[in-house]
């Protein structure tokens, strides 16, 4: 279950301890002090996300106007590092088999992309810290309970990190609606890293620039594209398919 850490001296010792923690929340009012300066340092240096508000805003999502001008929103469970994922795949003597996704922000949708990376075997999901959904307790919820046992790194920089796994000999593939090449044609029992993209905007440009192919699936109806988290699955087993052949 995620948690709400309330106050400035809690805020303050859950980022001085690594505390995994999704955001921090400011009022815009509060009274500027040491320990806001160190908050808002120990955010930076760690990558998390904070945000100045109006206090009515900071009520709401503290659920209390008890909250010194500050509150902390942490994830449900740690987050793990890339790294982490292909040792998991390396244990298992399998073909890292990741997921990217590239600013999914509905929790729905990663809860959902998370329980079917969970079924079918994949090594991990990687996400971006900045717009885009963190884990939550709707996220734990949406995905049945897989987010317990799915490895979830969250980064600062999505292209980077494609980077860093093509020097690791990972294949990148991004499902595109735009792309000539059907995901059946993908070799998929290679190291494999897919990038799904966004609800509305699919992937970003920089990211599908940085994709070595480009799959698109098959619209045989009116609407000219999937749910973000139904695309995932049905690449995914596509992956199972070939890989068990």
């Amino acid at each position: 279950m995620s948690e709400k850490i309330i106050g400035r001296i809690p805020v303050l010792e859950a980022l001085k301890s690594g505390r995994t923690l999704n955001k921090v929340i400011i009022a815009k009012s509060i009274e500027k002090s040491q320990v806001i300066s160190d908050i808002v340092r120990l955010s930076k240096e760690k990558g998390i996300p904070f945000e100045w508000v109006d206090k009515k805003l900071l009520d709401q999502k503290a659920g209390t106007g008890k909250h010194q001008g500050i509150a902390a929103m942490a994830a449900p469970k740690e987050y793990t590092d890339v790294e982490d994922i292909l040792r998991i795949a390396k244990s298992k003597n399998e073909p890292p088999l990741i997921i990217i996704l590239d600013g999914i922000e509905d929790p729905h949708n990663l809860g959902a992309i998370i329980r079917t990376a969970e079924a079918s075997g994949a090594h991990g999901v990687i996400i971006p810290k900045r717009r885009a959904a963190p884990l939550t307790e709707t996220v734990s919820k949406t995905s049945a309970g897989a987010i317990e046992y799915v490895a979830v790194a969250r980064v600062t920089n999505i292209r980077n990190e494609i980077a860093k796994l093509k020097e690791a000999g990972i294949w990148v593939v991004g499902v595109d609606q735009s792309a000539d090449k059907s995901y059946i044609q993908a070799d998929f029992k290679l190291p494999t890293a897919l990038v799904i993209g966004s609800e509305g905007k699919g992937i970003s440009k920089h990211i599908r620039e940085n994709c070595e192919l480009l799959v698109s699936i098959p619209m045989k109806g009116k609407i000219s594209s999937l749910n973000a988290s139904v695309a995932a699955a049905v690449v995914l087993y596509e992956a199972v398919r070939q890989r068990k052949i």
